[in-house]
């Protein structure tokens, strides 16, 4: 795995000898259920604004969530801000070492608090994303996917498999999340270029047996509040205020869901009211 990584690991800036601990946990932030291609040239601009914590934490508010653009969530771009905040007044400006630590930050859970240590701090910690989670399942497991929602099976199996010895294990990590994005993906998984499958993988020595069928109903993005809501971000993006009637104008079918959306990104702080009291600006 790790052999195959040093010949097929895509060439990504955050990957680069001499990126700081801030850079690649501003990448670990952006890379949560968004596309890297999305995120390369969103994290290239926000790390020439603001390369080290305390120029963010200066920033306005505005200015960020502008700079975040259309990579979605927009709330991770405030709890960016939060943790850079957090970062220049408890830690002299600079990313703590220690699981611990991280996740006392804003806005870091368990899997950024592992990836930052693993990535940036060269240690040893049990990084578990989605790609992670698939490829164990299907080799190890001899499961077509990982279970709907991470286990304690999955985690005890990370920390199994996770190599012992710091350097390799941080080369692991890297390895099978990138297998994962790459020849192991959930639809179209490419097994002939797989460095598992002739090493025993046991998905496909089973077979490659189907996944269950998975019952749950997925709400298309097409109508959702969550699409109104982006659309309401990005007029504020563009005009950096919009009245009542323009936010109308987004759904002229459906005033009251119109004004649910503007309540739910007041109350999630991503923006406050007009001037005059009506229609929305950036905070």
């Amino acid at each position: 795995m790790i052999a195959w990584f040093g010949q097929n690991g895509r060439d990504l800036p955050w990957r680069h000898e001499g990126v700081s601990a801030w850079a690649i946990l501003v990448s670990e932030v952006m890379l949560q259920q968004t596309p890297v291609v999305r995120v390369v040239p969103r994290w290239e601009e926000w790390m020439r604004r603001w390369p080290e914590p305390a120029d963010l934490a200066d920033a306005p508010t505005a200015e960020v969530l502008r700079c975040w653009d259309r990579l979605g969530y927009p709330r991770r771009a405030l709890r960016l801000q939060e943790c850079a905040r957090a970062l220049v007044r408890e830690h002299g400006g600079r990313v703590p070492h220690g699981e611990e630590a991280l996740r006392a930050l804003p806005g870091v859970g368990e899997y950024t608090a592992a990836a930052v240590t693993a990535f940036a701090h060269r240690r040893r910690a049990v990084v578990v994303d989605t790609n992670i989670r698939r490829v164990l399942a299907r080799a190890v497991r001899g499961r077509a996917l990982p279970d709907r929602s991470y286990s304690a099976a999955e985690r005890s199996l990370a920390t199994r498999t996770l190599p012992a010895e710091e350097a390799r294990s941080v080369a692991w990590n890297q390895a099978v999340m990138e297998l994962g994005a790459l020849v192991c993906t959930a639809r179209s998984p490419d097994c002939a270029q797989c460095p598992l499958a002739a090493a025993g993988c046991a998905w496909v020595a089973a077979g490659r047996p189907a996944a269950e069928e998975d019952t749950r109903r997925r709400q298309a993005f097409e109508g959702t509040d969550r699409q109104l809501r982006g659309q309401i971000m990005a007029l504020l993006r563009r005009d950096g205020e919009a009245g009542e009637a323009a936010l109308l104008t987004l759904d002229a079918t459906d005033a009251p869901r119109v004004h649910r959306c503007v309540q739910s990104l007041l109350a999630d702080g991503l923006a406050v009211r007009g001037r005059e009291g009506e229609g929305l600006r950036l905070p």
